[in-house]
């Protein structure tokens, strides 16, 4: 199966890692509150993506290499996130179970 993700070099092995590091409810918590505020502004800076990632990372205790953060990136700029909106999260939601 063939996510969108993928066609931004996401490997899919880190999106399961995290997936898995969520299910715990206390690192899903820790993970929520740091997005807590987060704007489509926010998610369309580079600077800033790159920091998030960096900090959710730390969090969950998982690896990203410096080309895994650049493709994370890229792919959050190209879906001009807004997480005011519901269809949006209901969007990406869809795109990562």
């Amino acid at each position: 199966m063939r996510y969108r993700y993928m066609e931004y070099g996401i490997d899919p092995d880190l999106v399961h890692a995290v997936k898995q590091r969520l299910k715990d409810p206390v690192l899903r918590e820790r993970v929520k509150n740091m997005l807590q505020g987060v704007t489509k502004e926010h998610l369309q800076h580079p600077a800033t993506i790159r920091q998030l990632i960096a900090a959710i990372s730390n969090v969950l205790g998982i690896t990203v290499s410096e080309q895994q953060a650049a493709n994370i990136t890229r792919f959050v700029i190209a879906q001009k996130i807004d997480p005011n909106n519901m269809l949006h999260l209901m969007k990406l939601w869809g795109m990562f179970r």
